[in-house]
């Protein structure tokens, strides 16, 4: 596994966990702050919002302008859901969108940023962003190798510290379309760290996407089964996040250091070991 502090990524732990609280909020400050305090019980190591302008994101005749529209958080309001969250001693970024979302995520000290599957075509918000040389996570949904290998170069031509998610844009996505053996193809194409998006509507898939090497996982959140929010179906509640970062790091713990040698559950069968040469 690649050491995540490396990569800019402010955790001990060897798989980053991000509550995507995206539009959940329903461009509600007041919920987005209770949505903080409901991932900080859990464990996660990030939460991440989606910073834009509706106009720059969708054209007016999209059939989700309105709802971006009425999630629409301003500006200033990132600032102070920032500094929120950092009281809980856990990380705080965002999407951005659009390049003013950038120049603004920039002016409060963004330590990362997020590139939707949607924008891994889109080279000119690609290039503002490897501008800032900060951290970055890049979802792959949809994009076929060459693409990602195009935004990839793009991204790495500003900053080393990148990080793939293998994703499928399908909301919510089916366990049996979840393609994980695309974690492995990202391993062996690409030197950064690789990690998964995950849709499914549960825990199973994420957590073996970690046993196959991921060490990101993004999920969507929401305080708990009742809440009334725009990605509810491809979201997991407080409960669940809990139980899987539980899962994670037990995995964590099961999937080791990778090192050979006598380890030191194996030393009390060292003496048994039979050495002998070829005569």
């Amino acid at each position: 596994m690649k050491s995540l502090k490396k990569y800019g990524f402010s955790t001990d732990n060897k798989v980053y966990v991000i509550a995507e609280i995206g539009l959940n909020h329903g461009g509600d400050i007041n919920t987005a702050k209770r949505l903080i305090d409901s991932a900080s019980r859990t464990g996660v190591d990030a939460v991440k919002f989606q910073t834009y302008l509706t106009e720059k994101r969708v054209a007016k005749n999209s059939p989700i302008f309105d709802v971006l529209k009425k999630c629409e958080l301003p500006f200033e309001a990132f600032k102070e859901l920032k500094d929120y969250t950092e009281t809980y001693n856990i990380e705080f970024f965002s999407t951005p969108f659009d390049e003013e979302s950038v120049d603004f995520l920039e002016s409060i000290n963004c330590a990362l940023y997020k590139v939707a599957s949607f924008d891994v075509v889109n080279y000119k918000l690609l290039s503002k962003i490897a501008d800032t040389k900060k951290t970055i996570i890049m979802s792959v949904g949809m994009a076929n190798l060459s693409e990602i290998e195009e935004a990839f170069k793009i991204l790495n031509n500003k900053t080393k510290n990148l990080a793939i998610l293998h994703c499928i844009s399908a909301y919510p996505t089916k366990e049996e379309d979840a393609n994980l053996s695309a974690v492995y193809t990202l391993k062996e194409k690409f030197d950064c760290v690789i990690g998964q998006s995950d849709h499914t509507n549960g825990i199973v898939v994420p957590l073996y996407a970690v046993a196959t090497g991921a060490q990101i996982i993004e999920k969507h959140y929401k305080i708990d089964e009742n809440m009334n929010c725009v990605d509810a179906p491809v979201s997991i509640s407080e409960e669940q996040m809990r139980n899987l970062i539980k899962e994670i790091r037990r995995l964590e713990s099961i999937l080791g250091n990778g090192e050979f040698g006598v380890r030191v559950a194996e030393a009390g069968c060292k003496i048994f070991r039979r050495n002998s040469k070829i005569p």
